[in-house]
C-alpha cells in the first residue's frame, strides 16, 4: 500500500502545473521522504549493532528484514522518476535542496531493482556476514579468535606454527565462497537492468567517482611506487628469512605478519608494543582527542570495546541516528595494533559526531566514504609516531629517540604495504564483476604475485579471495582507503602549513593540538555532504584531491 500523503510525483506535477515552484516540490519531497526513513534507518541500525555485539541470528534476521524495507522505500520507482527529473532539468534556487535532491537521486538510483531482487540480495548478504561473524577457525582441535591468529602471525618463530594459524585465517573462505559468488551475481543483474555493465561499474558511479580516474590513481601509484615497494620488501624478506631461519626463496605467505600481508612488522628490533601493553589504550585515546577538543566519552559510553564470544571479531563505528548516538564496536587489547585501531574507529567517530545538527538530515553525514576513512587514518598513524607516543605516554629522550630510529622507515614500509595491498584488492573486485565465472582463486594469487611479491603456496587452490570480508559486507569500496591515505597525507600537509600551532612536520604529534579540532570540526565535520567531496577538499584545503603529498611523504 502507498502511503496515504500526496505520492510525491503527483505532488511535483501538479506544483509544476500550478506555478512551476520546483523548490517547493522538492522541499515536499525531502520532507516526506525523512519522515519516513528517519525512525526506520534508526532501528535497522540498532538491530544490527545488537547483531555485531552478539552474534544471533534472531538479531541478523531483524537487521535483514529493516534493512529490507530501508531499501524498498529506495526502489520506489515513481519516487525515482521524480528526482531524475529534478536533477536532469535543475533550476533549484536552494543549493541545499539541490544538493539533498543529488544525494538521493544517487541513493535511489543503486536501489532501482525487481523487488524479489532486492530481497534476495539483502537477505543473502545478511546471512554471509552472519557466517562470518561467528565463525572461529582451528589450529587441530582448538577454535582460536582473530586476535589470536594476529598473536600468533606477530610473534611466533615456528614456520608450522605460523602455518597452520594461517591456514586457520582462511578457513571461513570455503564456508562463504558460494555464496559470495551468488551474490555477485545478484549484484550484478541488478546493476545490468538498470543500465550499467556490473555492480563495480554503478557502484562507482553511485557514489559519483569516475572509473577512469580511479585507474589512473591506481596506475600512478603502481608505476612510482614499483622500484622502492621492490626495494623495500627485500629488505624485508632478508629480516624475516633470518628471523624463521630459511632461505628467502622459501618464504611463504604466513612468514608475513597479518593473513594478507596488509601491514607491516618493524624491521628493527623496536617492539611498540612494550610501550602500551601495561596501558589502557581506550583512556589514551580518550585523552587525545579531549586534548584536541573533540571530546569522545560519550562515543565511549555507548560502544562495545572488549572481544566476547559470538561477537564480531573486527572494528567500526557506527552512526545510529545521525542525532549524536554515534559508537564503535572494537575488540581492544592493550598493544599497538588496537591504539591504531581505536584512534582510527573514534577518527570515524568524531566525524560523525561533531556534524552540524542544524544541516538537513539527508546532508548529516560525511561527504563521501573515503573521507570519513581520511580523518580515521589520519588519526591512527599516530599510534606509532614518536612525537604522539612521547606526548601521551611521558617517554623520555631516549625512548622517544628510538622510536624515531626506525619510525620514518616503518611509515614508508607500513604505506608501500598497504598501498600495493589495495591494488589487489581494487583489481580482484574489478574482474569478479567483470566475470564471477572465471577461475577467481588463480586470479586472486596472479594479482597477490604482481602487487604484492607474495607466492602461492605449492599445490594449493582454495577461495583465499573469500577470506577477506569486505566482499560481503563493503563491496567495490576498498578502493576508498586507499584514496583517504592520500586525503591524509594532504590534510596533514595543509595542518602543518596552515593550522597547527606547534606543528613542524608531517611526523608532529598533534598531543593538545586545539586549533586542529576546530579546524576538523569547522571546515569538515560540520560541512557534512553539503558538497561533492571533491569541492569539499578544495576548500577545505587549497585544492582538490592529489596524490603528490602521499608521495612525497612515502614513495619519493
Amino acid at each position: 500500500m502507498r502511503h496515504l500523503l500526496l505520492p510525491a510525483l503527483a505532488f511535483a506535477m501538479l506544483v509544476w502545473g500550478c506555478n512551476g515552484s520546483n523548490d517547493k516540490a522538492a522541499r515536499r519531497f525531502i520532507n516526506e521522504h525523512v519522515a519516513k526513513i528517519r525512525s526506520l534507518q534508526k532501528d535497522a541500525n540498532l538491530a544490527y549493532w545488537e547483531a555485531a555485539i552478539s552474534g544471533q541470528g534472531t538479531a541478523y534476521d531483524r537487521y535483514s528484514q529493516l534493512e529490507l524495507q530501508v531499501r524498498q522505500i529506495y526502489s520506489d520507482q515513481e519516487d525515482f522518476a521524480f528526482l531524475k527529473k529534478m536533477t536532469e532539468q535543475g533550476g533549484l534556487t536552494d543549493p541545499l535542496l539541490a544538493r539533498q535532491i543529488e544525494v538521493l537521486y544517487y541513493s535511489y538510483l543503486e536501489n532501482q531493482m525487481a523487488p524479489d531482487l532486492l530481497q534476495q540480495i539483502t537477505v543473502l548478504g545478511a546471512e554471509v556476514e552472519k557466517k562470518f561473524s561467528t565463525f572461529r577457525g582451528s589450529i587441530g582441535p582448538r577454535k582460536v579468535t582473530a586476535n589470536e591468529i594476529d598473536e600468533i602471525l606477530k610473534k611466533e618463530s615456528k614456520s608450522q606454527a605460523r602455518r597452520d594459524a594461517w591456514l586457520a585465517s582462511k578457513q571461513v573462505g570455503p564456508v562463504v565462497a558460494a555464496d559470495l559468488i551468488a551474490l555477485v551475481k545478484l549484484r550484478n543483474e541488478a546493476a545490468q537492468k538498470l543500465g550499467f555493465k556490473n555492480f563495480h561499474a554503478m557502484s562507482l558511479a553511485t557514489s559519483e567517482q569516475d572509473e577512469k580516474e580511479l585507474d589512473a590513481i591506481f596506475a600512478e601509484l603502481f608505476r612510482l611506487s614499483e622500484e622502492p615497494f621492490t626495494r623495500i620488501k627485500a629488505e624485508l624478506d632478508e629480516e624475516l628469512a633470518r628471523r624463521y631461519k630459511v632461505a628467502v626463496a622459501d618464504l611463504q605467505p604466513w612468514h608475513y605478519h597479518d593473513p594478507f600481508f596488509q601491514e607491516s612488522p618493524m624491521l628493527q628490533a623496536v617492539d611498540l608494543d612494550k610501550y602500551y601493553q601495561n596501558r589502557d589504550v581506550k583512556k589514551l585515546a580518550a585523552d587525545f582527542y579531549a586534548g584536541i577538543d573533540l571530546p569522545v566519552e560519550t562515543i565511549l559510553m555507548r560502544s562495545d570495546l572488549y572481544e566476547k564470544e559470538g561477537k564480531n571479531p573486527h572494528a567500526f563505528c557506527t552512526d545510529i541516528d545521525r542525532e549524536g548516538d554515534v559508537r564503535i564496536l572494537c575488540n581492544l587489547q592493550n598493544n599497538e595494533r588496537w591504539m591504531e585501531t581505536i584512534l582510527h574507529e573514534l577518527g570515524h567517530g568524531v566525524y560523525d559526531k561533531y556534524q552540524d545538527m542544524h544541516m538537513p538530515y539527508l546532508l548529516r553525514q560525511p561527504a563521501h566514504t573515503f573521507t570519513t576513512e581520511a580523518i580515521a587514518m589520519f588519526f591512527g598513524r599516530l599510534s606509532r609516531n614518536p612525537a604522539w607516543m612521547q606526548g601521551m605516554l611521558s617517554l623520555d629522550e631516549a625512548k622517544r629517540a628510538e622510536i624515531e630510529s626506525v619510525s620514518s622507515h616503518y611509515a614508508q614500509l607500513k604505506q608501500l604495504i598497504f598501498a600495493r595491498w589495495a591494488m589487489v584488492m581494487y583489481s580482484f573486485e574489478k574482474e569478479l564483476y567483470a566475470n564471477p565465472d572465471q577461475e577467481l582463486n588463480a586470479l586472486w594469487w596472479n594479482l597477490v604475485e604482481k602487487y604484492q611479491g607474495l607466492k602461492k603456496p605449492v599445490d594449493r587452490n582454495e577461495p583465499d579471495w573469500a577470506a577477506k570480508i569486505h566482499f560481503a559486507i563493503a563491496p567495490c569500496y576498498y578502493h576508498n582507503y586507499l584514496l583517504g591515505e592520500l586525503l591524509a597525507s594532504q590534510l596533514y600537509a595543509h595542518v602543518d602549513a596552515k593550522v597547527a600551532r606547534s606543528a613542524t612536520s608531517a611526523n608532529a604529534g598533534y598531543v593538545g593540538e586545539k586549533q586542529l579540532g576546530a579546524y576538523l570540526r569547522q571546515q569538515i565535520f560540520a560541512v557534512g555532504a553539503r558538497y561533492p567531496w571533491n569541492e569539499m577538499i578544495k576548500r577545505a584545503t587549497g585544492e582538490p584531491l592529489t596524490a603528490k603529498y602521499f608521495i612525497e611523504q612515502f614513495v619519493n
